[in-house]
């Protein structure tokens, strides 16, 4: 078996399993804001309804979505301009820079989700479980 043919293979599955590592990371931004856990710091309690609230529950939710790969294609894309719009309210006006700016994951997700907007979730998804994947 060849580089190229083994990495052929592979590449499938190396999708399910960004996916899956990126969605697990993504929940405890979430489950941070939402549950204060892993906690942070103690601090008051978060508004649901505001937008600290709104990125807590769809990094939550639809980092949950993500891990088990259903409704992989729209979730990512939900997800790949919320970490766009982060960016842009919070990182961007502290600098140019992502490293400056603090902003180096979110730009990172971003573009990681929108990769995951465009290739689906992988074989090891439910959405490929379930024939809503693309073959």
């Amino acid at each position: 078996m060849t580089t190229a043919s083994f990495c052929y293979k592979c590449s499938p599955h190396l999708l399910s399993l960004l996916r899956i590592i990126l969605a697990f990371l993504f929940i405890q931004h979430g489950s941070q804001k939402l549950f204060n856990f892993p906690a942070i710091k103690p601090g008051p309690a978060l508004e649901l309804f505001s937008l600290v609230g709104l990125a807590g529950v769809l990094e939550f939710f639809g980092g949950l979505l993500l891990l088990l790969g259903l409704s992989t294609r729209p979730v990512a894309f939900i997800l790949s301009g919320l970490m766009a719009v982060a960016y842009f309210m919070a990182h961007a006006p502290k600098g140019f820079w992502p490293s400056v700016n603090g902003g180096e994951l979110a730009v990172l997700y971003c573009f990681a989700f929108l990769y995951l907007a465009a290739a689906g979730g992988g074989p090891w998804s439910l959405d490929r479980f379930m024939g809503k994947g693309r073959k």
